[in-house]
């Protein structure tokens, strides 16, 4: 099933938030998102607050992620920091931050692996939704599963959000889009498919079959022709630290050019940072 941009079909699912919470977004984030609306610069929200509306699942909201495109990123931040939030370019290949007290705001322009960069159709599929008044744009429900599809650490795992995700959207995805999407990482999209079967088994109909024969004809067809000779290992795609012993073994790295997007330089700052804060 296709779905039009600016679809809501799939939004709303979350109940009005509490005095609390409302009391966070007001206090923390509803001033960030009237400066940005109000400078004419152009973000999606995602993380916990779309992944609320999205599923109905609540969780704690010390932060607010916000998308743009790499162009706009340092604007944003600047516009951040001239009403009051203290900011910096946290990784120059994905990720800034804007801190308020105990809150902050991530302002993301790609995925820690390279591969999820937002571009115009982030904008084109956005879902319309109302925040205190103000409206705003979430990200595409075909986006947040592709983007939280590669989250594979020891000390994350988004599987889950990506199964939630299905069970609360799957009859909404615009399926072709998001297997264009994943490309020649459709394996991982199969993989996600087959793990929501046996989280969910009454609910296997939420996954067109057409899309689950189609992969699979991909992997019979694959299967047909010797395996590559090239060792690469597409493991540093899923986490930035459980595969770092294949490169030392004389894999090669599938986040850097010419076979992903990262720089030499870009990979070993994500890797000096782990165990930090993230």
């Amino acid at each position: 099933m296709s779905r039009a941009p600016g679809s809501t079909r799939c939004a709303g699912v979350a109940a009005e938030p509490d005095q609390a919470r409302e009391a966070i977004y007001k206090d923390f984030y509803l001033p960030a998102v009237c400066a940005l609306d109000q400078a004419s610069l152009p973000f999606l929200v995602g993380g916990a607050y779309a992944f609320e509306r999205f599923t109905g699942i609540e969780r704690d909201l010390k932060d607010f992620d916000i998308f743009v495109q790499r162009s706009d990123c340092q604007r944003v931040l600047d516009k951040l920091s001239a009403i009051g939030y203290q900011t910096e370019l946290t990784f120059p290949h994905w990720l800034g931050k804007a801190v308020c007290g105990p809150h902050y705001i991530d302002v993301i322009f790609n995925s820690g692996n390279g591969i999820a960069a937002v571009d115009d159709d982030w904008f084109r599929y956005a879902i319309v939704e109302d925040f205190l008044g103000v409206p705003i744009k979430l990200c595409p429900i075909e986006e947040t599963i592709w983007s939280k599809a590669f989250v594979m650490e020891r000390e994350r795992y988004d599987g889950a959000d990506v199964a939630h995700l299905l069970l609360g959207c799957g009859k909404d995805v615009n399926w072709e889009r998001l297997l264009g999407r994943f490309g020649p990482h459709w394996r991982l999209l199969l993989s996600h498919i087959i793990l929501f079967g046996f989280i969910y088994p009454s609910e296997r109909s939420q996954i067109p079959e057409w899309i689950v024969d189609n992969l699979l004809k991909q992997l019979r067809e694959e299967l047909e022709f010797p395996a590559s000779s090239k060792r690469i290992s597409q493991g540093t795609l899923l986490s930035r630290e459980q595969y770092l012993p294949d490169l030392e073994r004389g894999y090669q790295d599938a986040r850097l050019v010419p076979i992903g997007n990262m720089t030499k330089a870009e990979t070993d700052q994500w890797a000096a940072a782990i165990g930090k804060e993230k």
